[in-house]
């Protein structure tokens, strides 16, 4: 059974990691210079560095739906560079799952696959899509929802170690990401992080807590104020950042559930 996921971020490859060791052909889009920030645990990264592994799956950067067949048939997950979602015509699958994570509709329609999964909020199952996925951490993360939406955005992130708002790295201004910091890097609060070069001067971004740096954007991404750059998990772990995190696990259970439910395999 083929599955395309939309969207090669840190939850959407969880997704995939669990669909690949069920034996499902995957294929992954993204738009073509990712912003994810966990980029240790994201397939997005294969559009950064041509190919990329995780939890022992590899994933390449192809060009085009060929190379995306090829690759299957070679037990590597393409990653597609494919803003547009040209792709949902141009090859035959049974199964899509809009993981863009944008907290809103971006032109997945209900029509687009005999089953169609989308993750968070932004989507009503039975109008958007057949299922949603909670997203939302605490009690429901990863429940499957056949009709209605899932939790709406608070704009408020999870709890991780005692901490929400405060673990998130955020950009101070319009400009380039100029990284100080790598994932993994252990960090005490106040500590330099990275810069935004908004073209008039270098702006410092420090640490609000200590902890490990758990996501940083590849250098030279373009930000705006607020943007989310980067995160600390104050649990200081290093090894969480080289494998999908229980929050990407619960919600990929909740994919294969609603894939095996719909399908009635």
């Amino acid at each position: 059974m083929r599955v395309i996921v939309k969207g090669a971020g840190d939850l959407a490859s969880g997704v995939a990691v669990r669909l690949f060791n069920c034996g499902f052909e995957v294929i992954m889009t993204d738009i073509p210079h990712p912003t994810t920030v966990r980029t240790t645990v994201a397939f997005s990264s294969a559009l950064v560095f041509g190919e990329t592994v995780l939890e022992g799956i590899t994933a390449r950067s192809v060009k085009n739906s060929r190379e995306a067949l090829d690759c299957c048939r070679n037990g590597i997950i393409p990653v597609l560079p494919d803003e547009e979602g040209k792709i949902v015509g141009e090859i035959d699958f049974d199964v899509l799952v809009d993981a863009i994570l944008a907290k809103r509709n971006l032109g997945t329609k209900i029509h687009h696959a005999a089953t169609v999964i989308a993750l968070g909020p932004g989507f009503t199952a039975g109008i958007d899509c057949h299922a949603v996925v909670e997203t939302k951490r605490g009690h429901y993360l990863g429940s499957v929802i056949y009709d209605g939406c899932a939790i709406p955005n608070t704009g408020i992130p999870g709890e991780i170690g005692g901490f929400s708002a405060e673990r998130i790295i955020r950009s101070p201004d319009s400009g380039t990401w100029l990284p100080g910091k790598k994932i993994g890097d252990l960090a005490e609060k106040g500590d330099l992080l990275a810069h935004v070069d908004t073209g008039k001067e270098k702006i410092p971004v420090h640490a609000a807590i200590s902890g490990v740096v758990r996501g940083m954007l590849f250098p030279e991404t373009a930000v705006t104020p607020g943007f989310k750059c980067g995160d600390i998990d104050p649990r200081g772990k290093t090894e969480y950042c080289l494998s999908v995190s229980d929050k990407a696990r619960a919600v990929a259970g909740g994919v294969l559930e609603a894939i095996l439910s719909l399908r009635k395999v």
